[in-house]
């Protein structure tokens, strides 16, 4: 999908809501367990319900392949699904990748062609050579890994070296690599203060925004100081919305979950008179 078709949508929906499947066996209604397919069974529902409300699914690869193959079938057939019943949708594998150069390019071929997601989440620590093996499929985007909304972000990506924080000279290197302009970029809604100062560096490009709802992130923090003049964010939420309730009509509440952040995202992009 081309940034242009992604942008078409969020004006249509007047969304940018990404919906995250952590589909975790453990928190989805029992009753489900019994399905031939318990996690393609939930997120069928999840995504037939909330579908109207959302310009994007992230696919957390870790939750599927911690189930084997029984995760992966439902992966693929998850991706199929949405590929097939709504192509209109962004779809990102948030596989975290990142290896020597002829392994990326394998991780390319899997996430980008074979399985066909729009996009796949990438960590940039290999540098270089690690990356532009995913920016070399035209059509597709990378979503870099910037400042993420963890705990832990504090160890290395906020240290400072020549006076500039590890996470700003990350962007800044990136924006000279091939074919750079299909990059976006992981920012977490609990480092909405940094937004403003990134936001300098790559004024354009998307931002792919975890941390919004069960992270306590404030969605008009990020779109205060995230937000560009061609919106340019994708703010996801996944367990504030999938996991609201673990009832028969569960898909239903997420779907009103899902509708509330719509409206949410409809009024901030009336300040943009979009």
């Amino acid at each position: 999908m081309t940034t242009q078709a992604l942008l078409e949508q969020i004006h249509r929906k007047k969304s940018f809501l990404c919906i995250g499947l952590d589909t975790d066996l453990d928190k989805m209604p029992t009753y489900l367990l019994s399905e031939e397919d318990p996690m393609f069974a939930f997120n069928k529902d999840i995504i037939d319900a909330t579908h109207q409300f959302a310009v994007a699914y992230k696919i957390n690869t870790a939750f599927y392949e911690a189930q084997g193959k029984k995760g992966w079938k439902a992966l693929n057939k998850t991706i199929e699904y949405l590929n097939s019943e709504y192509p209109d949708l962004f779809t990102i594998a948030d596989a975290k990748r990142g290896d020597i150069g002829n392994t990326s390019a394998m991780y390319a071929k899997a996430f980008l062609q074979e399985m066909a997601f729009d996009s796949v989440t990438v960590a940039p620590y290999m540098g270089k050579d690690s990356v532009e093996p995913f920016l070399a499929i035209r059509d597709k985007h990378t979503i870099l890994l910037a400042l993420t909304s963890n705990e832990g972000a504090f160890d290395f990506q906020t240290l400072k070296t020549d006076g500039v924080e590890l996470y700003k000279k990350v962007i800044e290197t990136s924006k000279t690599w091939e074919n750079s302009e299909s990059l976006m970029y992981v920012v977490g809604a609990t480092k909405a203060e940094h937004l403003a100062e990134i936001r300098k560096l790559i004024p354009d490009s998307f931002l792919l925004v975890p941390g919004v709802g069960a992270q306590g992130g404030s969605l008009e923090d990020v779109c205060k100081y995230g937000m560009s003049k061609n919106v340019g964010l994708l703010v996801n939420s996944s367990r504030g919305i999938i996991y609201a309730s673990e009832s028969s009509n569960f898909a239903e509440i997420a779907a009103a979950k899902a509708e509330v952040m719509q409206r949410e995202m409809a009024a901030q992009l009336s300040k943009l008179h979009l």
